[in-house]
């Protein structure tokens, strides 16, 4: 703009020139060195605007980036802390087995009453999980740990055992049969490397010293309070099933691996296929008495509203001259054979729905068994179909139960019953 200024001038003092005399030259020319110190005196001025505006806009880019900072501070520090969550549950039972709770038109009790916490503090996880029965109150979980690297993390303390279907080989509230003989859903003490979903495969390792109740000579007062069931001992020949053993036994030093990896073939359709193992000693208080090992093979298909879960493998306790063996939970003691196969077959349906409360409905059908078991005992079945219920804070189980020496369902694992027992249950919770 300077430029075209002082080519105007000059090319208008050329024109005048012929014209002017020397005094109008110099008047000229005065005027020229005037407009050049104003010019110079704007150029200045622009140059402080820009420097002040460059200022300005390096202050407004500290502040959005203090800004940022701040939110991203808060979002950590609202993700951080502890939770505390937990349910409320009563259960509706109406069975075959029993005359009483017949003839009464079944029977409506509580459940139990459970505290859960989850979270991190300074970087350390944690999580743990109390149940208050009627009859008993039980750890089922109670970990720290920590994420020493994205894909990693290590929890030590009360924590899952990683086996078969994850996190259950079952969709109702009874589980599978798997569950009574401790290899689905079962807590123990000891730590836990988990690496998480990526690039298709996930890996868990886990080395448990015992389990949740401190093993064989634990401290506590009845080693039958537990929430999922641990060998407790071994029976002899005139041993009743439900009898508490003479012959203590606890499960140490166990090594446990889980590997999955998963197929995506489709929308909506991801399939897990895995295999797990476990291997551990048994000592009876004062010695090593035998060991214990189980394998089993999954697959986990999601096809859209669809759900299957197919699983099969055998569990082997070695002890001399022992075929079948006490666990305990949930106050009592109970007998299952020393090795057996198990096999389930699981399939589900969601059906998402706009009814009131209710969002989503879950039907069923899920099946498992154990057999060719080591004591010679007749074989373990059960069959549920039933249907789970979301609705808000409130999930319900409706249940139906057909079995033949199933727990729970009017026999045991270690049971020699021709009879098909049923029950029909419903479990209503309220989860906050």
């Amino acid at each position: 703009m300077l430029k075209l200024s002082q080519l105007a001038l000059a090319t208008l003092l050329g024109a005048t020139t012929s014209h002017a005399n020397a005094s109008d030259i110099d008047a000229m020319q005065t005027q020229l060195d005037q407009l050049q110190q104003q010019m110079q005196q704007l150029q200045k001025q622009l140059a402080d605007e820009k420097a002040k505006q460059a200022q300005m806009n390096e202050k407004l880019e500290k502040q959005d980036e203090t800004i940022a900072k701040q939110a991203q501070d808060n979002a950590d520090s609202a993700q951080s802390g502890v939770k505390f969550g937990g349910a409320i549950r009563t259960n509706y039972s109406h069975t075959s087995y029993d005359d009483g709770n017949r003839n009464r038109g079944g029977d409506f009790d509580f459940d139990l009453f459970r505290v859960n916490v989850s979270g991190d503090i300074g970087g350390v996880l944690i999580g743990g999980e109390i149940r208050f029965f009627d009859y008993m109150t039980a750890i089922k979980s109670a970990w720290a740990g920590y994420q020493f690297t994205d894909d990693w993390q290590v929890q030590v303390g009360v924590t899952k055992v990683p086996f078969g279907n994850d996190p259950y080989n079952s969709h109702n509230y009874f589980f599978s049969a798997n569950y009574y003989v401790g290899l689905e859903d079962d807590h123990d003490l000891g730590v836990m490397f988990k690496r998480k979903v990526a690039d298709n495969w996930q890996l868990d390792l886990g080395f448990f010293k015992n389990d949740e109740l401190g093993g064989v000579d634990g401290y506590v007062e009845d080693r039958s309070h537990r929430y999922s069931y641990d060998i407790v001992g071994s029976r002899t020949a005139d041993e009743g099933i439900y009898a508490e053993p003479t012959a203590e036994l606890g499960e140490y030093n166990t090594f446990t691996g889980r590997y999955a990896y998963f197929f995506e073939h489709g929308e909506g359709m991801k399939t897990e296929v895995g295999f797990s193992a476990l291997a551990g000693g048994l000592h009876d208080g004062q010695d090593r008495a035998g060991s214990y090992n189980a394998w089993a093979l999954h697959v986990n298909s999601n096809i859209n509203s669809w759900n299957i879960q197919l699983q099969h493998g055998e569990y082997d306790y070695n002890i001399d001259d022992t075929n079948r063996i006490a666990v305990g939970a949930y106050a009592f003691y109970d007998s299952v054979a020393a090795d057996a196969t198990m096999s389930s077959l699981n399939i589900a349906y969601s059906l998402p729905v706009e009814w009131g409360p209710v969002s989503n409905l879950q039907f069923y059908n899920d099946y498992s068994a154990i057999y060719d078991k080591s004591d010679n005992s007749a074989d373990t079945w059960m069959n549920v179909t039933g249907v789970s219920i979301a609705a808000g804070g409130l999930f319900t189980y409706v249940d139906y139960a057909l079995a033949k020496n199933q727990p729970f369902v009017g026999g045991s694992v270690a049971g020699d019953s021709d009879e098909t027992e049923g029950r029909f249950n419903i479990n209503i919770g309220y989860y906050f």
